[in-house]
């Protein structure tokens, strides 16, 4: 693992853990160079799920890409880390059943969960991925929630 500080390959690991309901280890880690100190990740991959885009295209799925997007919709809101962990871990066990999933699929299902966490957020990731044009689409995905 790289330290971010002085880009050197040699460190040692100080204390692992598990989190996200046991669905990954925290690694917490000091370069042996520069002394810093940094966190790495480690999580069992989605075996190899394909993503069918709108366009009939296909791309392997990214859990990262699809945490970024949540996490956009979630700024400067009251949601933890943990709930978002623990909602993606449930959405991937679900789509673990099949080698591929539609993106219609992923957002439907992202949406659900954010409804059951924070209802700005919701309507935020709503906005995007449905790609609201007027307002009369706000007044709608709010109708559903109240």
């Amino acid at each position: 693992m790289q330290c971010p500080q002085c880009n050197s390959l040699k460190n040692s690991v100080i204390d692992s853990r598990l989190t996200d309901n046991n669905s990954a280890i925290r690694r917490r880690r000091q370069c042996d160079e520069c002394d810093g100190r940094f966190t790495t990740f480690e999580r069992l991959r989605a075996a190899n799920l394909i993503v069918i885009k709108k366009d009939q295209t296909r791309e392997e799925y990214d859990r990262e890409k699809l945490e970024r997007g949540i996490w956009r919709a979630c700024e400067k809101r009251p949601i933890k880390q943990e709930q978002i962990g623990a909602m993606m871990n449930r959405l991937e066990e679900g789509w673990a059943q099949s080698p591929e999933i539609a993106t219609s699929q992923i957002g439907e299902g992202v949406m659900e969960g954010l409804k059951g966490i924070d209802p700005v957020a919701y309507i935020r990731f709503a906005s995007v991925y449905r790609a609201f044009s007027d307002v009369k689409s706000f007044e709608e995905i709010i109708q559903k929630i109240e």
